[in-house]
């Protein structure tokens, strides 16, 4: 296939993605759902477009920069106030599905060594935050359940990809690789990444605050991103764990010296970046099971089937089973105890249980790693088929019921967050109003009336982040409206150029921004 058929290609599949993201809004489904459709639409269709990627080119297109943006957001406070379930979670559930699903593996096809099994269990054990996250946008869960989701959904991939990397080594090196091997690796995976982690997050943060434009800057996120896997990879480190220490690293720095006018715009391509390979892999591994499918023995799709359908109901059941377990442990141990919650939110009880259990849907991280199997891998189409089969299953059947399944629970938002984001108002106000000590003037007394209001109103708000609704807004918004409408007047009547029209467009732009949060 020639360059330009795969750039076709690439351009027809955002396009279609753009299409589903317009259905998704339109019908309340979470987008991953779509996409798991369109692939599996694509695997079945008689269509062959010899579109194929490299495996280790696979896992660092796409896990580099997701990775990365999950880190990012990642809060080590709530990690640490929470770190017991996240780490029976990251530790625990991963591994016991990862061996659960390899027995499952191994029994149902006794061809396949137990590495790779250990492998195909590695793929599927890690649930996915996006599609979780993107079913419960509207829906306010507690802010506990909330920071376990989420700091799962970093940490498991580092786990589980790790597991994943380990079984895989083990099948190459033609089927075990004994404990003389695994412990250095391991060892220096841990420690040694963690350490390069933090090194290329400081050397690197040296770098970008020199920076002044937003384009070389957000040029520098993604070469660096992907540099940090790369070097990893060359230094015998674990990409995944490097990826994770670099990035949260970076989280506790930038915003320190990042100005707004370079932060705002990275956010908004980082997040464009991680809805297109969401796109390009579910799409991607339809078109590369598409042949797989058509090439399949008489009868050997019904084994695949079987397999598959058996993993699902696996990966499913154990993490279900793991996390009410927990959640009950913990409910009885906290009232023998006499003890408070973690975290000062509701008492942990089945309903948490279960909900965090039913968001174990899994998504481009299992999609991504399952094609990064090598070529001459055991059974590597079945493999692959099975971990589409998971993915997809998991999309429908938790995806489509996780968000009725919260609210027929009644699990409403324990207002932590607005708690916090009221005591940080109020706080930063008084800051303001004290660095304003000693100065005079119409404009003094006018942003000091802002900063009391705004502090007067956070103070007394019994609910809700304590947000003021300035009286001036509605004016502000109303004189930006009229100015914008006649700069555009005089720039298509000819009156001005271009050029100074979008220099004055830039500063309505960051006055319409500044509006836009008085709200």
């Amino acid at each position: 296939m020639n360059a330009m058929s795969v750039f076709e290609i690439i351009l027809v599949m955002l396009a279609v993605a753009v299409f589903l993201l317009a259905v998704a809004r339109q019908v309340k489904l979470p987008y991953p759902v779509l996409l798991a459709i369109a692939g599996a639409a694509l695997a079945v269709a008689p269509v062959d477009l010899g579109l194929h990627l490299d495996p280790q080119f696979a896992l660092a297109l796409f896990i580099a920069p997701v990775l990365l943006d999950a880190a990012y957001d990642t809060s080590l406070r709530d990690l640490k106030r929470h770190w017991a379930p996240v780490a029976s979670l990251v530790l625990i559930a991963v591994g016991l599905t990862t061996i659960a699903t390899a027995f499952v593996v191994h029994t149902l096809v006794p061809t396949v060594p137990w590495a790779a099994a250990i492998a195909i269990g590695a793929i599927v054990a890690p649930p996915d935050a996006v599609a979780a996250t993107t079913v419960l946008r509207d829906v306010r869960l507690p802010h506990r359940i909330s920071v376990i989701l989420e700091g799962e959904a970093l940490l498991n991939d580092a786990s589980a990809l790790l597991i994943y990397r380990l079984a895989v080594a083990a099948v190459l090196a033609g089927g075990t690789l004994g404990t003389e091997a695994i412990a250095p690796a391991f060892l220096l995976s841990l420690f040694g990444s963690v350490i390069a982690g933090w090194a290329l997050a400081w050397a690197i943060g040296r770098v970008t605050r020199q920076i002044a434009d937003a384009p070389s800057s957000i040029i520098v996120q993604f070469v660096s991103t992907y540099g940090v896997w790369v070097i990893a990879e060359r230094c015998g480190l674990s990409p995944i764990l490097t990826m994770v220490t670099y990035a949260m690293t970076l989280a506790r720095s930038t915003p320190g010296y990042l100005p707004a006018r370079l932060r705002l715009p990275s956010y908004a391509v980082w997040e464009t970046a991680v809805l297109v390979l969401n796109v390009l892999a579910f799409l991607v591994i339809g078109l590369e099971l598409g042949p797989i499918i058509a090439a399949a023995e008489p009868g050997e799709l019904r084994r695949w089937f079987g397999v598959g359908a058996a993993i699902l109901a696996t990966v499913i059941m154990v993490r279900l089973l793991w996390t009410m377990t927990a959640a009950l442990w913990t409910h009885r141990r906290i009232i023998r105890g006499g003890a408070a919650a973690p975290g000062g939110g509701p008492l942990p009880g089945w309903r948490t249980g279960l909900v965090i259990g039913w968001a174990g849907t899994r998504g481009l991280v299992t999609v991504a790693t399952a094609l990064a199997l090598p070529h001459d891998f055991p059974e590597r189409g079945m493999l692959l088929f099975a971990a589409f089969t998971v993915t997809f299953g998991t999309l429908l059947i938790q995806g489509l019921t996780l968000r009725p399944l919260v609210l027929a629970l009644r699990m409403g938002d324990d207002a932590t967050v607005d708690r916090e984001v009221r005591a940080a108002r109020i706080a930063t106000a008084e800051a303001a109003l004290d660095a304003l000590r000693g100065e005079s003037g119409r404009e003094f007394e006018m942003l000091q009336a802002e900063l009391d209001t705004e502090r007067r109103i956070a103070a007394a708000a019994g609910q809700g982040d304590g947000r003021p609704t300035l009286p001036e807004k509605a004016l502000r918004a109303k004189v930006l409206a009229e100015r914008r409408k006649t700069l555009l007047a005089m720039r298509n009547g000819g009156v001005i150029g271009d050029e100074a029209f979008h220099r004055l467009e830039e500063e309505l732009d960051l006055a319409d921004l500044a509006v836009a949060t008085r709200t």
